[in-house]
């Protein structure tokens, strides 16, 4: 694996003079000038591999990842379309580092390449960017504002039905796998897919509770005897010689068989006993495990993750702390400041908080910590003159802060992050980073152009 393009790149296609075309040259005219971030990257992208695994001319350089990556995200581009659109393009092609007589890369490659980049590298990277914008005077994070949203899973709407039939059918694959391919005996199974999706759309159908809970407790039948051959499969693989190759799907039908316990005794807690089930205790997919449900005001509740965001003056996204559960935004007030002091090594002098973030000891804290002026945009028993120098400045700061919620919007309408298309908890973390970085160079891309 290389960290730069090859210098003797053939007959280099030439950037267009076009809007969309001028703001990708800013953008390599920024990674070109900060050449660390090709290095964190390249330190992802060799873990694992041996020496002689890492050279190659035909293999993908750093530079060439993280420039696909930007062009995935700021297009909203799928994989397919970005192995076709960047050798389609003389401008993309020129951007990501593709030659005339070059054929690109597959869509496997890219994926494989993409994923490999860590959300800690993204974020270093994104702090690199950052420290540009403060070399440029574009934003030096004097005055900042903050505010939380919610990403959502990918997932499909979590009814206990839908995902006991996602268990069943998952387990029945796996295990119908390890004795096709591994031939490992489970004694007495048998394939209930049928039945089981019969009773996951007679539950659905349901015109009353009588017929839903009839649905469920034969549904729930079902789905102990699928776990119950799982169970079989696990104890035959811990007693005999398996072949190592097979590993993970062992691993798999273990993992499954975990969730889908959840799954039944929460179902059986909820419909058969009558019994509330706390956010907390559920599992709302079994294949996004690491899913919360959030829930704001009155409005429905989101499966996904929350997701905390500091922007700055210059629109830039400062930082993003994406946190596990469902903590209240005035937990997260004083962790946010105290983030910025890692970056900038010191806190701003004013912020803006959404209302959710106001207390008393939130304003207390902050104010120990020397910052001048600290805005929450609902009062909550709070004076104006106690958190800013003057009504004036409330007011000036508390329109400054209706900023953020444009951020967000932009962030969410262009940047794909109203939901993450990625599996798995680092996965998540790693497409809500990529997206933010990606934002960001397009953001300082466009404060260097020339109007």
């Amino acid at each position: 694996m290389r960290e730069k393009w090859q210098k003797q790149m053939p007959l280099m296609a030439h950037i267009t003079d076009h809007s969309q075309a001028q703001e990708l040259a800013m953008i390599s005219e920024i990674i070109d000038t900060n050449d660390t971030i090709c290095s964190y990257i390249l330190q992802d992208l060799n873990r694992g591999k041996v020496e002689a695994q890492r050279s190659g001319a035909k293999g993908m350089s750093a530079e060439q990842v993280l420039r696909c990556t930007i062009v995935k995200i700021l297009f909203g581009f799928s994989y397919e379309e970005l192995t076709f659109h960047i050798v389609d393009s003389q401008c993309l092609r020129w951007f990501c580092r593709i030659g005339i007589a070059d054929e690109g890369f597959k869509k496997s490659a890219l994926n494989r390449n993409i994923k490999a980049i860590t959300d800690q590298t993204w974020e270093m990277i994104n702090r690199e960017i950052l420290g540009f914008a403060k070399q440029e005077n574009i934003e030096k994070g004097r005055s900042v504002r903050t505010d939380c949203t919610c990403v959502e899973s990918n997932i499909h709407k979590p009814r206990d039905s839908n995902q006991l039939w996602d268990a069943v059918r998952v387990l029945t694959r796996l295990i119908a796998r390890s004795r096709d391919e591994f031939g490992l005996k489970v004694p007495g199974f048998c394939n209930h897919k049928r039945r089981a999706k019969r009773r996951m759309l007679a539950v659905m159908n349901a015109k009353n509770k009588t017929q839903r809970k009839a649905a469920y407790v034969d549904l729930l039948k079902v789905t102990g005897k699928v776990l119950d051959y799982a169970r079989k499969a696990v104890e035959a693989i811990k007693k005999n010689s398996i072949d190592p190759v097979s590993f993970p799907l062992f691993a798999d039908i273990k993992h499954y068989a975990g969730l889908t316990e959840q799954v039944v005794s929460q179902t059986q807690r909820r419909v058969l006993k009558g019994e509330s089930v706390t956010a907390q205790e559920k599992v709302v997919s079994i294949f996004e495990p690491h899913t919360d449900v959030i829930v704001k005001d009155r409005r429905d509740p989101i499966f996904g993750h929350k997701i905390c965001l500091t922007g700055g003056a210059s629109n830039l996204i400062l930082d993003c702390l994406i946190v596990e559960g469902n903590p209240a935004d005035t937990e997260l007030a004083i962790p946010m400041l105290d983030r910025q002091k890692e970056i900038y090594n010191r806190y701003p002098l004013k912020v803006c908080f959404d209302g959710g973030f106001a207390s008393k000891d939130n304003l207390k804290q902050a104010k120990a910590r020397k910052i001048k002026d600290v805005c929450f945009a609902k009062k909550r028993g709070l004076e104006e003159t106690e958190m800013c120098r003057s009504e004036y400045v409330y007011h000036r700061l508390r329109r400054f802060r209706a900023g953020i919620e444009s951020g967000i919007s932009w962030l969410k309408r262009c940047m794909g992050l109203t939901r993450c298309m990625w599996k798995g908890w680092h996965a998540f973390k790693s497409y809500v980073w990529s997206s933010i970085v990606a934002a960001n160079l397009l953001t300082l891309a466009r404060a260097r152009l020339p109007d």
